[in-house]
């Protein structure tokens, strides 16, 4: 079921296992739960990928992260959007796993990359600090989660602004496909997080897919966990990827995966 999804890809990476969608400018829905299903075995830390050959080096290039808008995103996100982007059970299913996965304590840091009004965090979460950084001033003042944020525009600067080993945790919900720099803004993940601390990226199938990278567009959602996945195994302070399909009703509702993996002891890079 795992062809290649272009020439392109399937020459630099014949066994990362892609293919094409049926539509050009959206993934596949429903249909493509049951694939993304069977690379995650388990919850919460099981053994994962572990069928995948991954490539030797990143399998993408500006081809596959070019997007159909390449405007400025600040112009794009200028007007606030109080809305959600993924279905209330969707949004569910990423509060539960959050309240399994995150932190909590006076002395805990977490970064909430490519924030809005909501983070989607128990309604109970608390950190000692919480910094959320986004693309709306607007918008992140209305998030009553956060501590402090930041504006930022990652695909045009994607340094994080912030020390060395800062955050227990780093999160990432329905926007990692919009990032046009990953490797970049990886490499800063494994920078920012203290050792041995997480990283999580959560999407659906919903985009805005004119600012998506190209390659979202003519994938599925099986696909997209293996693109995500890339990411944090090409990145040499980040462990290799975790995934898990906590898609509340498949085929109901809005499917959810989160890709996660922690950051590195020194001895272990």
């Amino acid at each position: 079921a795992r062809a290649a999804v272009a020439a392109r890809a399937a020459h630099r990476a014949p066994r990362l296992g892609m293919r094409r969608a049926a539509g050009s400018h959206r993934p596949a829905a429903a249909g493509g739960a049951s694939g993304a299903a069977q690379l995650a075995t388990g919850k919460f830390g099981e053994e994962l990928y572990a069928d995948i050959t991954w490539p030797e080096e990143f399998p993408f290039g500006p081809a596959d992260l070019k997007r159909m808008d390449e405007s400025s995103d600040f112009d794009f996100y200028a007007q606030p959007r109080f809305c959600t982007h993924i279905d209330d059970f969707a949004i569910g299913a990423l509060t539960r796993w959050y309240g399994e996965m995150l932190p909590r304590g006076d002395d805990v840091a977490v970064l909430d990359m490519c924030s809005s009004w909501i983070s989607h965090y128990p309604e109970d979460y608390s950190a000692e600090r919480v910094v959320g950084l986004g693309m709306n001033e607007e918008e992140l003042k209305r998030n009553k989660q956060l501590t402090e944020f930041v504006v930022k525009d990652l695909n045009e600067d994607p340094t994080l602004p912030f020390e060395d080993n800062s955050f227990d945790f780093v999160t990432n919900a329905v926007s990692v496909d919009y990032l046009c720099r990953p490797q970049e803004v990886f490499a800063e993940i494994g920078r920012v997080l203290k050792p041995g601390g997480m990283a999580a990226c959560s999407f659906s199938n919903r985009c805005f897919p004119t600012k998506v990278i190209g390659i979202w567009n003519q994938t599925t959602d099986a696909d997209h966990c293996l693109i995500v996945g890339s990411y944090f195994r090409f990145e040499p302070k980040l462990s290799d990827p975790m995934a898990d399909d906590i898609s509340p009703n498949p085929g109901a509702s809005d499917p959810m995966y989160v890709i996660y993996g922690r950051k590195l002891e020194s001895k272990d890079m």
